[in-house]
């Protein structure tokens, strides 16, 4: 079924608010993390977020079982989100706004890759050179021999590989799992594992830094619900690159409340990076004929969080016969 223009343009206008918000996120993360350990950080901002999602399981029509279809995976899904959310608050904490996202964004182009082995898609030579140009930008970005490669870079990478992680296996088990199981088992693992470690590294917070972190919360929730409203109005080639509208706000953001000026480096890897990962997602696009899309059915942001983030999404398709791609 076609989709009018205008509708197409309400999806692009509520996925750019959507990615306006988790920006605005990132930031409070980014000031919190300037202060406190990121275990405490994720611990407090997943605790806010609680009360929101028993909201949620209140209006789920499916049931009240929370047992898994596929426990498994469900259980690798959720450790992969607990070190995601670690290591990418981590970095927001130590590393330039701009340079964090220019990393992250290197998550799409892992989904293409892990899509190989993970779910047994085909990736031809096309797409295949365009991951490979967008992981030389992540080179750009990161200098090696020049830059002093440091625990923020190797954070910010582990981050892009569990996100792109995360979106895989969602992509393989999203149709069949229950979205309160695919929300509910990585909370509570982020609450007892940040729990865990927080009488290591707990400094008490004033009620403002306290307020920082529910909001970290509700952001999260209403840019994903706006996301999610996104994804139902407009294709998903016309929503997805609109997460790269990250990087704008993250040089605003990053000149205005940090002192961080855009570098060089960063400016062209970041380039690079987001070019291969719009040519991947049109790639996967054109002309509607082939199924072989993890990027596009991943239907989240490259950059991770430990409250919800991306949509469940459908169980694989049979690949089609054009490996051109």
């Amino acid at each position: 079924m076609a989709v009018d223009k205008a509708t197409q343009l309400r999806g692009v206008a509520l996925a750019l608010a959507s990615f306006a918000i988790y920006a605005t996120h990132d930031v409070l993360i980014k000031y919190l993390g300037g202060i406190y350990s990121p275990f405490q950080i994720v611990f407090f901002s997943v605790l806010f977020g609680f009360p929101m999602m028993v909201l949620f399981m209140m209006r789920d029509a499916q049931g009240v079982s929370l047992k898994p279809v596929h426990p498994g995976w469900t259980a690798l899904r959720t450790s992969i989100i607990v070190v995601n959310a670690a290591t990418a608050f981590y970095a927001f904490s130590v590393l330039p706004l701009a340079q964090t996202y220019a990393i992250l964004f290197a998550a799409p182009l892992l989904i293409t890759l892990l899509a190989i082995p993970m779910l047994g898609e085909r990736v031809g030579l096309r797409r295949g050179a365009a991951v490979g140009v967008g992981l030389c930008g992540v080179l750009i970005v990161l200098q090696p021999g020049v830059t002093e490669f440091s625990l923020g870079h190797l954070a910010a990478l582990v981050a892009a590989v569990c996100s792109a992680m995360n979106a895989v296996i969602m992509r393989k088990i999203g149709g069949a799992e229950r979205a309160v199981v695919l929300l509910l088992y990585p909370m509570i693992a982020n609450v007892v594992v940040m729990g865990a470690a927080l009488p290591f590294v707990y400094r008490p917070m004033p009620g403002l830094d306290l307020l920082a972190a529910a909001i970290i919360a509700a952001f999260a929730l209403f840019a994903t619900w706006l996301l999610i409203l996104a994804y139902r109005v407009a294709p998903a080639a016309k929503v997805a690159p609109m997460q790269y509208s990250q990087i704008i706000w993250a040089t605003i953001f990053g000149a205005l409340f940090f002192d961080e000026a855009l570098e060089w480096s960063t400016a062209i890897g970041t380039a690079v990076i987001v070019a291969s990962g719009i040519y991947i997602v049109f790639r996967e696009d054109r002309g509607g004929r082939s199924a072989t899309t993890p990027v596009l059915r991943s239907r989240g942001r490259a950059v991770p969080s430990p409250l919800p983030t991306s949509t469940p999404i459908a169980g694989p398709a049979a690949p089609p016969p054009d490996t051109s791609r």
